[in-house]
């Protein structure tokens, strides 16, 4: 038994070993001097490529001369971009905004539209009136009250906010409106009234403007009391109330009364209120005196345009059009209202310029009502100034004027008809400008108008000649006003 086994293991010993020699000496074979002979010759046969030198001898001794100096770059030809890595899209994709299932795209032709209050919308008769009546016409838009001019949020929605359910009016079935513009094809802006608010000033009134002389809020003439634009809780209270508007299917929140009092400049001081983290703006340099009130406005709407953003809706903004002309004078730092900056921070800027509501004089025009064309032509050409100076150059959709202002002095007003409206929106058009609202408080708008008139724009020769006129007559209406007030 062991004999086996050990023949086994001596077998498989000599079969191993003879394996190894036999390698061993096939490698010796292949390594041999007559082969390595053989395959030096052969490699001498193949000729090796022609290296051509990248470089002239002065490129060479110029780059010698650099090392020597210490300017060589360690990447040739390498340009780096010093700009941001990562961009944010002026415009996220649609699909990343909420979806509110109210599909209205914007006129591609741009908007023409008219405004209509809560009981204007609540009315079923005029509301089918008014939807006919564009549909028979080139108006495509409605602006509607979604928060009014007393703090009323004029539909009801869900909400954890009890200042807003303390306010909702519940006035109008929003979401059955919308799914008729749905199916008109009508625009829809929701309007909301910012800081003109008597409804919520009521029940926090360390949120408004506390008048020392009274006791109590303090009120304009006509009673209306503000919110403070100072204070973030106000910004947050609209904009909640502006998401919901986008979340029901408006395409555009516009923001009215995004201002302080008119003449707040003149009575701020004997007021007390919060000035938040503005306090340190303020200057006794009259020159910039009231740039605290102009930083809350501008704040307000960068602030609004991020909390809107998740939404995809436009932000239009109403504005005083004096503001325009006036530029830096005290009353417009009075209210907060720099047009220049506030055009900058929005989708689209809609100017106030109904005629009668300019003084005399403005654009050369003794009593400007009268003269509802020459009004916003001279207008029009100023804003176009202005708006050029700007950066990211918004649209420009003015407000004209459809009512008739009998509550002026006698002679100083006519009667609005169509032939008053169509001049105005003639206006625009020789101006450039294809966008507009129309105002009528109470939702009595003019028939026999052409909306979309066939008119081009004025040649820059015509321009240049109209706004040399213009700048002659407000020298001439300046100089009158610098005298009546001597006097």
């Amino acid at each position: 038994m062991s004999f086996n086994f050990f023949n086994n293991k001596a077998t498989k010993f000599i079969l191993l070993m003879s394996f190894c020699i036999c390698l061993v000496a096939c490698q010796n074979l292949n390594t041999s001097p007559a082969n390595d002979s053989s395959s030096q010759e052969a490699q001498a046969d193949i000729p090796l490529p022609k290296v051509e030198p990248k470089y002239s001898q002065e490129e060479i001794s110029e780059f010698q001369n650099r090392v020597a100096a210490g300017t060589t770059a360690r990447y040739e030809g390498l340009v780096v971009d010093q700009g941001a890595l990562l961009h944010e899209p002026d415009k996220m994709p649609a699909s990343l905004y909420y979806d509110s299932g109210i599909n209205i795209p914007y006129p591609k032709d741009g908007v023409r539209g008219v405004y209509l209050t809560a009981a204007n919308v609540a009315n079923p008769e005029y509301f089918d009136y008014i939807i006919k009546y564009i549909e028979e016409t080139e108006l495509n838009t409605v602006v509607i009250d979604f928060k009014d001019d007393w703090g009323n949020i004029t539909p009801t929605f869900e909400t954890d906010n009890e200042l807003i359910q303390a306010n909702m009016m519940g006035a109008v079935n929003m979401q059955e409106i919308l799914k008729v513009l749905e199916e008109k094809q009508i625009y829809p802006i929701a309007r909301i009234v910012t800081f003109k608010d008597n409804l919520l000033s009521d029940l926090r009134p360390d949120l408004s403007f506390a008048d020392p002389a009274t006791g109590g809020i303090w009120q304009d003439a006509a009673g209306s009391q503000f919110i403070n634009p100072f204070l973030q809780e106000t910004w947050d209270y609209n904009l909640e109330i502006a998401a919901e508007a986008a979340k029901m299917g408006f395409k555009e929140i516009q923001f009215d009364y995004i201002r302080f009092p008119e003449g707040f400049q003149d009575f701020a001081d004997d007021l007390e209120y919060n000035m938040a983290g503005y306090s340190h703006l303020i200057s006794e340099d009259p020159d910039s005196r009231g740039q605290e009130r102009v930083a809350a406005i501008n704040d307000f709407l960068e602030y609004a345009d991020n909390y809107l953003a998740p939404y995809g809706v436009d932000i239009s903004a109403d504005i005083f059009g004096y503001t325009a002309i006036a530029g830096n004078a005290p009353d417009v730092r009075g209210i907060g209202q720099n047009f220049a900056s506030m055009a900058e921070r929005v989708d689209t800027v809609s100017s106030m310029i109904y005629p009668s509501h300019w003084d005399f004089g403005f654009f050369g025009l003794d009593y400007p009502d009268l003269y509802p064309y020459e009004l916003i032509n001279r207008y029009m050409q100023e804003e176009d100034y202005v708006l050029d100076q700007v950066d990211n150059r918004p649209n420009t959709r003015p407000w004209l004027q459809d009512f008739t202002a009998s509550y002026l002095a006698p002679g100083t007003w006519i009667t609005y008809g169509p032939n008053e409206v169509q001049v105005q929106i003639n206006a625009l058009y020789e101006n450039g400008v294809r966008e507009y609202l129309l105002w009528n408080a109470v939702g009595e708008y003019t028939e026999g108008v052409d909306y979309s008139p066939d008119i081009e724009p004025i040649t820059e020769e015509e321009r240049q000649a109209q706004q040399a006129e213009t700048e002659s007559a407000n020298i001439e209406s300046l100089a009158q006003y610098e005298l009546e007030s001597s006097e």
